[in-house]
């Protein structure tokens, strides 16, 4: 379930719970995880590893019935504590028009949700 983060982004940033999997500029090797929230600027999701934060990544990101694309960079990388787990928080460089549009209603949308609930 989708909630507003109350942050000071450039962007609404909803919570996602949702499977995606990534991919590092030069590899072979696709990584599956889970995001933690998203917005038209970014995602953040969790991982079995840690991720060098400047290494440009390529994003598969379920959100309903449709699977978005966006090429984006790691900005962060930290350890949760008392976990084997890193949240990766990266910045979207490229997404095109169609998935910007699709994610742009979908927030939208997830936050209609969440007001009518409180």
């Amino acid at each position: 379930m989708a909630g507003f983060i109350s942050e000071r982004r450039r962007f609404p940033r909803i919570s996602l719970k949702s499977p995606l999997r990534f991919r590092a500029r030069g590899e072979q090797k696709v990584k599956s995880a889970v995001s933690a929230d998203i917005s038209l600027g970014g995602t953040s999701f969790l991982n079995d590893g840690f991720v060098i934060p400047e290494t440009i990544v390529a994003l598969e990101i379920n959100l309903l019935s449709k699977v978005v694309y966006p090429i984006a960079r790691i900005v962060q990388s930290w350890h949760l504590t008392h976990s084997d787990r890193y949240r990766i928080g990266v910045e979207f460089l490229e997404l095109n028009a169609l998935d910007r549009n699709y994610l742009s209603d979908y927030i939208d949308m997830q936050g209609q949700i969440q007001t009518q609930l409180f």
